[in-house]
Order: structure tokens, then C-alpha cells, then sequence
């Protein structure tokens, strides 16, 4: 489980375990080995007793630009997570499979997680980037930071795990989506995407350092708060509207199966728009 390849785990003295994605060649683009190596080592740090926050952290200039859509490595390669299953079924049916327990599940999963886990992002975070932030609990943002999800540009409503009127408040979140351009730092902070801006050489040890503060509280107070604040946004119904969004998503791709034979309009990729299956 810690023979990874696309991320690095490691567990600080502060009490802290650290998860980096690691694949800065590709600005951390996701690809499948790196969802399921994540959630091997959320997996890790959720079970060890020596980690009490977890850090969320990413090589290289920027955080991710998102999902990687040339990965040629199957669902299949991998064990699923979830009850989901059929990834390579025609039509429909596979894809929403397929995306239900890499990007949905897991997402939900990892939110959950009974621990605080605390992202650090820096540089550029596109798209399947921000479901990874928008799991963590805190997010401390280096000075050069931005944040855009530019889907809608792809013929779909946005990411899969469509946390984004929780993030931004329902006017920014459509300005968001309506118009693919990025959200600045100091803007995500005043928005409340946001808990602090730092300066961007300083990220990783203002990181730790409030990491390992949070680790000073008694695990199960931690643990108490986070189920109570996750239960409040719950009982507004996070979980159905997200549910809501994902089927969304998935008739978006259905759409441009049937006229572009791509999961996504082609408008939106250029040069890097291939066919699908």
C-alpha cells in the first residue's frame, strides 16, 4: 500500500501525516492510479494512531489541473471501492458507473474522513482539482493561488462532485461555471472558499504549523466538531443535490456521446480532443 507512484505519504513528528501528489510533470493532473494511491493513503493516516490532521499538500508550481484525460489505465486495473460497477459497459451506463466511484464516492469518502484534513494549495487549481480541495476542511492558500472550473466549456455543469454553491454561494458559483475564469486567492478568501493566504514561500511551514496546533485537541472533540459541522450541511441536503448535480453531469455526457462521440464537446478540449471508447 505504500509503494506509490503518483503520491507520497509520510508521517510528521507533530502528529501530522502528509499526502502529496506527485506527478508535478503533469501539474498533478488525476489520473486513476492517483485516486485510487490517495485513497490508499487517506486510508493510511485515517487508521494510524500517530496521525491526528491530515495534510493535503502537491508538488511542483500548482496544485492540479484537474482529471487527467489521457489516462489510458482502466477502473478495472484497480480495486473498486465502491458497489458501483460495469466501468466499461456501452453508452451511459459505464461512464456513470465509472464516475460514480472514482470522482462521486470517493469525494464523499474522503470528505467524511473523521479527522480535520487540511489542504495546501499553490499555483494554479482547475477543475478535478478543486474536488480535492473541497473535501478538506481548511485550505490555506499560497499568494499565487487561483482556482477555475471551466467545464461548462466541455458541454457539462461542472465537476462531479458539485460542491460548488457550499464553496462560493450560489451567485459566485455561477459566475464560476458561467464563465470558466479563474478565482484569485485573495477572492477565495473573502468568498470563504478560502481560510488564509499566505505568502506562497511560506505554504508548506504555515501548513504544518497549524497543523500541528490542530493536533494539540483531543481527538475526539476534533472528531465531534467535524461530524457537527458535516451534519449541518447535511441536513440542508448537501448529499441529495450532489446526487442531483452528478446525474446532471452524467446526461451532459450522454448528450455529447450521442452528437460528438466524446464524453465531452470538443469546443471545450481543442487539441487535446480525442474519441472515447
Amino acid at each position: 500500500m505504500t509503494d506509490f507512484k503518483t503520491i507520497r505519504y509520510e508521517v510528521l513528528p507533530e502528529g501530522v501525516g502528509r499526502i502529496t501528489l506527485a506527478r508535478p510533470e503533469v501539474r498533478n493532473a488525476q489520473n486513476k492510479r492517483m485516486t485510487y494511491e490517495l485513497n490508499d493513503a487517506f486510508n493510511l493516516a485515517a487508521h494510524e494512531p500517530a496521525v491526528k490532521v491530515i495534510v493535503l499538500a502537491a508538488d511542483g508550481p500548482d496544485f492540479s489541473s484537474g482529471h487527467d484525460l489521457r489516462d489510458p489505465e482502466s477502473v478495472s486495473d484497480f480495486h473498486p471501492v465502491g458497489t458501483w460497477s460495469g466501468f466499461d459497459l456501452p453508452g451511459g451506463e459505464g461512464i456513470m458507473g465509472l464516475e460514480h466511484e472514482i470522482f462521486l464516492d470517493m469525494c464523499w469518502r474522503w470528505r467524511n474522513i473523521p479527522k480535520p484534513v487540511i489542504a495546501q494549495a499553490q499555483g494554479r487549481t482547475i477543475a478535478g482539482g478543486l474536488m480535492l480541495l473541497w473535501v478538506c476542511d481548511l485550505i490555506i492558500a499560497a499568494d499565487d493561488a487561483s482556482f477555475a472550473d471551466p467545464v461548462v466549456g466541455f458541454g457539462v455543469n461542472g465537476v462531479e462532485y458539485f460542491g460548488h454553491p457550499w464553496e462560493l454561494g450560489p451567485r459566485k458559483a455561477k459566475e464560476l461555471l458561467f464563465t470558466g475564469d479563474y478565482i484569485p486567492a485573495e477572492q477565495a478568501l473573502q468568498l470563504g472558499m478560502v481560510n488564509r493566504v499566505v505568502p506562497a514561500a511560506e505554504l508548506s511551514a504555515e501548513t504544518l504549523k497549524l497543523a500541528a496546533h490542530i493536533a494539540t485537541k483531543p481527538t475526539f472533540g476534533l472528531k465531534l466538531a467535524k461530524e457537527s459541522v458535516n451534519q449541518a450541511q447535511d441536513a440542508q441536503g448537501m448529499w441529495s443535490a450532489l446526487k442531483a448535480a452528478f446525474s446532471l453531469h452524467e446526461l451532459g455526457h450522454t448528450h455529447n456521446r450521442a452528437v460528438y462521440d466524446s464524453w465531452v464537446d470538443p469546443a471545450g478540449l481543442g487539441t487535446n480532443y480525442k474519441k472515447v471508447r
